[in-house]
């Protein structure tokens, strides 16, 4: 193998995608991040309720919980198409992707941990990049893996993760804050890991089942139309399945009236407002019952399920329409391309806490401004700025052990005299 091919696999091994060998990106997977960010920030800015009647906003019924459920996703898809897409790497080729993606992850979680700082205690938002981060470290040990033991993976995470999360979450240690900051992995160091893994907004025992899903969609072939048409089924499906089996369980099979006489104090009133906005903080543990509903950031089987199909939908739908309408597309690919950078400028915004003001006016001046700013950006430079420093880092890496792992070359053979 020649050094030019040794350092372009090493670099697709990094967790990302060469930008100079830009057929192998799919512009489907930049536009679900888009959307994926603007329907965070939907969520973030905008109220969850109308405050005449409690009754849940637009914005909330199709964001609430999906939105990051499908950064997860398509995390899990860039990781596969970075390892290897229908073919993952072996031996060193894998090994460097590993390397990569360890350090992208390290780095992402330092944006995190830094943002932390600026949230106040009661903050307005519970970042996804401390968490997002860790997702990557876990998903290591999988990239190696072919499509069906992924999806068999995923599927376990969504059934266990849950169950999981309802046995340890009164045995595990309490955090202290909800966006961890260097301070707080310093002082409580396994309160921050149980919180990643377990007991905080994003645990990662269930948002594997996510990632690991979108490491066995990136296994495929994204740009067969047969594919995409089985992926939006599949979604669907899988969506519709999991609403209507917890209907069934909670009113055909009395699991609402279980729910409502579980905690003495919980009216019905209460209850529905639980179905549908999720609970403060985690579900009560007292009966696994409360493992049937499927509302937002509950964690639930059905909860993942639900979140997990409307994200394949979405990446399907986009994947349909990029087929003849990849140009209208353009806004939410060059978001979805400089998302990191976007997030990350979203919560420091968030961090002062100025939209509580004008929710609505703050929610559209971010998404002209982000749009605008990910077009400009892309035309002028191509990456966005954290991505960047991200990306290198990663390619450094991969290509460093890519170049370590390659044999050195003997030299001309000795003779007894030379």
């Amino acid at each position: 193998m020649n050094d030019h091919s040794t350092r372009d696999r090493a670099t697709e091994a990094a967790g990302g995608l060469d930008p100079r060998r830009s057929a192998g990106r799919v512009v489907a997977v930049d536009a679900a991040r888009g959307l994926a960010l603007v329907g965070m920030t939907a969520v973030h800015f905008l109220p969850d309720a109308y405050p005449d009647n409690d009754r849940p906003t637009l914005s909330w019924l199709l964001f609430a919980g999906d939105s990051a459920a499908l950064f997860a996703l398509l995390a899990g898809v860039a990781l596969a198409l970075a390892s290897g897409g229908r073919r993952p790497r072996r031996g060193r080729d894998l090994a460097a992707v590993r390397a990569g993606t360890a350090v992208r992850a390290l780095l992402i979680m330092l944006v995190g941990l830094t943002i932390g700082y600026l949230m106040p205690p009661e903050p307005p938002a519970v970042g996804i990049l401390v968490y997002y981060g860790a997702f990557f470290l876990l998903a290591l040990p999988f990239l190696g893996l072919r499509a069906r033991t992924l999806l068999a993976c995923s599927g376990a995470l969504l059934v266990l993760g849950p169950l999981l999360i309802h046995w340890l979450v009164d045995r595990v240690p309490e955090h202290t804050d909800a966006n961890p900051t260097f301070a707080s992995l310093f002082t409580e160091p396994v309160a921050v890991f149980w919180q990643l893994l377990v007991t905080g907004a994003y645990p990662a025992v269930t948002y594997l089942a996510y990632l690991l899903a979108g490491l066995a969609v990136g296994r495929l072939n994204l740009k067969n139309l047969h594919v995409q048409l089985r992926l939006l089924a599949a979604g669907l499906g899988l969506a519709a399945f999991s609403k209507l089996l917890s209907w069934l369980l909670l009113y055909a099979a009395d699991g609402s009236n279980v729910l409502l006489y579980s905690i003495e104090s919980l009216t019905r009133a209460d209850l529905e407002h639980i179905l549908v906005f999720g609970a403060e903080g985690e579900l009560p543990t007292n009966t696994l019952w409360w493992q049937v509903i499927a509302a937002p950031h509950v964690n639930t089987p059905l909860s993942v399920a639900w979140s997990l199909g409307v994200s394949l939908a979405a990446l399907a739908a986009l994947l349909l329409l990029e087929r003849q309408f990849a140009t209208w597309l353009l806004p939410l690919t060059a978001m979805g391309a400089m998302a990191l950078t976007l997030y990350a400028a979203q919560l420091v915004l968030l961090s002062t806490e100025v939209h509580y003001s004008s929710p609505l006016l703050w929610f559209l001046a971010c998404l002209v401004v982000s749009a605008l700013v990910a077009l400009a950006w892309r035309h002028a430079f191509g990456r966005g700025p954290l991505e960047r420093v991200v990306s290198g880092a990663a390619h450094a890496t991969a290509r460093a052990v890519a170049d370590r792992a390659k044999p050195r070359d003997p030299g001309p053979p000795r003779t007894p005299l030379g």
